[in-house]
């Protein structure tokens, strides 16, 4: 007789992750070079950029680049680069969560050194994404219904699942976000304006 032998949550959950990330995600980032990765596709996009060069709002950030951003957010909210979303995903997403949640750097936007190019952009995100996997793996099964804690505010009483399946569901969001900024720069010289090839 055969036995089939059911993966626990922890396995599904990081399954679901690492193959996007191996298969999916992290090769679509290959190749970006920092024009790419600071390229603004329209007028006033919100961008990581050198410190007091910005016009947002707020910018956060502890080094020579800063990032755009605006509390609350305005409506609607601007375009945002590469760079930006990368930004987002490696300190909001997944750095602070690794600090509050498995031990590593506490920071926030403000305290973040952005990266100035597409290089050091990919290994701090290679770097978080790492953590983070390691971090969730730690849990096991049983650590999944430990409750989020103070750190999640309003969602301090779900459980860890919860944050891991918000945390995987919005790499794979930023992530297909990023990816067709990656198309649009690729076919940046064909834009056609919506009166274009029609009859006059």
């Amino acid at each position: 007789m055969t036995t089939t032998r059911t993966p626990d949550l922890n396995t599904t959950l990081l399954d679901q992750l690492t193959f996007h990330w191996e298969h999916q995600l992290r090769p679509r980032l290959d190749g970006l070079t920092t024009e790419e990765y600071l390229w603004e596709p329209v007028d006033g996009a919100w961008n990581v950029r050198p410190r007091g060069t910005g016009d947002a709002p707020l910018s956060g950030g502890s080094g020579d680049f800063t990032i755009d951003f605006a509390a609350p957010a305005p409506e609607p909210a601007p375009l945002t680069t590469i760079a930006w979303r990368l930004g987002h995903v490696i300190v909001g997403v997944l750095a602070m969560r690794v600090g509050n949640h498995f031990g590593g750097p506490q920071t926030d936007y403000f305290r973040w050194e952005y990266a100035s190019t597409a290089d050091e952009a990919l290994a701090q995100l290679d770097a978080q994404y790492d953590a983070w996997v390691t971090g969730v793996r730690a849990l096991g099964a049983e650590g999944l219904w430990q409750p989020c804690g103070e750190a999640e505010g309003p969602y301090a009483a779900e459980p860890k699942a919860t944050l891991v399946l918000h945390i995987h569901r919005e790499l794979i969001h930023h992530g297909a976000e990023i990816a067709l900024l990656r198309d649009l720069w690729t076919h940046r010289g064909g834009w056609r304006g919506l009166d274009a090839g029609q009859d006059s």
